[in-house]
């Protein structure tokens, strides 16, 4: 059984590009057996589903859902249950109580409540201090009830084991499905002007990272900087600034943008889990010039993929020196590096070793690809 939030036709960001990926790996894997259970968006609207909130009924999960997915598990006999998101872990709960010897695999996109801690950080509101408190219970559900808990990186399992007193038995980097070959080839030959490129939604992270960057770094480089990401259509008057900087804002199409920036940039200092704008540059073959949070999960590949900055200072001496270094618009080497690590084939190798081995053991996979060592549940 699949629990996970409402799969779209065309999934744009990053936490709902994910879901669609584990949902198509892991029909693949197990086929008609898989029994999916989606879960849709309710909002918050009286005292009651306040309260409901803080006993764990998040992002669609109420008491009728999981009467629900119970009846489901009788009926269908399931014997495996991979949870999408941590923050469903009054699920998880209810069903290691009904049903102890169902294998529960919780797959973190976060850790969650330091994720919100962040957006609290940013607007210190008591509704943002609400939805930490809210994702703090339910994802001490999620790992103290789960057989198996499945982490992007290494940084986010030692954060659980902080604050939960448990890591991840098992490591599954980001993956994203393929979209090299969503826009034709016909116009990549055409001269147009070299643009260094910033992707990403318009959330707290995003935002606090491109202002940052706007302002100290911009003025200093001598390659325009485009924008693109839903939400900051609505703040090209905060930070266009003419022959700098332009911001485009939500696009159809992600490939375009890619194909014919010189480079990535990604100024992040904040969040969790791992950047998908790291992994589509890859995709296309594009170099990155980031932060060290940017490339978290990332680091063994870092150094070979682009340049580590902590400074304004830093990421000007970079993009001095990618506008020189970068000759290829498309670099096949880090495209290599994207199928190996990042592809859809890579996390289906990775899901079909972690939910069909053997063994409920756990065994941890790097972001080097394939190699593992062996551990165990207490």
């Amino acid at each position: 059984m699949l629990l996970t939030n409402q799969l779209l036709a065309t999934p744009s960001g990053g936490r709902e590009l994910l879901c669609k990926l584990n949902h198509d790996a892991l029909k693949e894997i197990f086929g008609d057996r898989l029994v999916l259970l989606e879960l849709s968006r309710c909002s918050i609207h009286n005292l009651s589903s306040i309260i409901n909130t803080f006993k764990g009924h998040i992002d669609g999960l109420t008491r009728v859902t999981i009467v629900e997915a119970v009846r489901q598990i009788q009926v269908s006999k399931i014997e495996k249950i991979f949870v999408d998101g941590s923050n469903l872990g009054e699920f998880v709960k209810v069903v290691k109580t009904e049903f102890p010897e169902v294998q529960v695999c919780t797959f973190f996109h976060n850790v969650e409540s330091r994720f919100f801690l962040g957006a609290l950080r940013q607007s210190k509101t008591l509704r943002a201090l609400g939805v930490v408190i809210a994702n703090y219970l339910a994802e001490k559900k999620a790992v103290r009830f789960s057989d198996k808990i499945i982490c992007l990186n290494e940084r986010d399992s030692r954060l659980l084991k902080r604050l939960y007193g448990r890591p991840a038995t098992h490591l599954s980097p980001m993956a994203l499905r393929d979209k090299f070959h969503d826009c034709g080839t016909s116009d990549d030959n055409e001269a147009h002007e070299k643009f260094a490129l910033f992707v990403g939604g318009a959330f707290y992270a995003n935002r606090a990272g491109i202002t940052w960057f706007v302002k100290h770094v911009a003025p200093r480089i001598r390659i325009k900087t485009c924008i693109v990401g839903r939400g900051f259509e609505g703040l090209k008057d905060e930070l266009e600034v003419e022959g700098k900087v332009e911001v485009v804002g939500e696009v159809q199409s992600l490939a375009q943008w890619y194909r014919k920036s010189h480079f990535v940039i990604a100024p992040i200092f904040d969040g969790s889990g791992m950047k998908t704008k790291v992994a589509e540059a890859l995709m296309f073959g594009k170099k990155i010039i980031g932060t060290p949070e940017a490339f978290s999960g990332y680091e063994e590949i870092a150094d070979q993929v682009g340049w580590t900055c902590n400074t304004a200072d830093d990421f000007v001496a970079a993009i001095f020196h990618a506008q020189d270094e970068v000759v290829l618009e498309f670099d096949p080497t880090l495209r290599i590096i994207y199928e190996e690590r990042y592809s859809f084939s890579a996390a289906k190798a990775r899901f079909s070793a972690i939910l069909c081995d053997g063994a409920w053991g756990a065994t941890i996979y790097n972001a080097v690809g394939m190699s593992k060592k062996r551990a165990f549940l207490r």
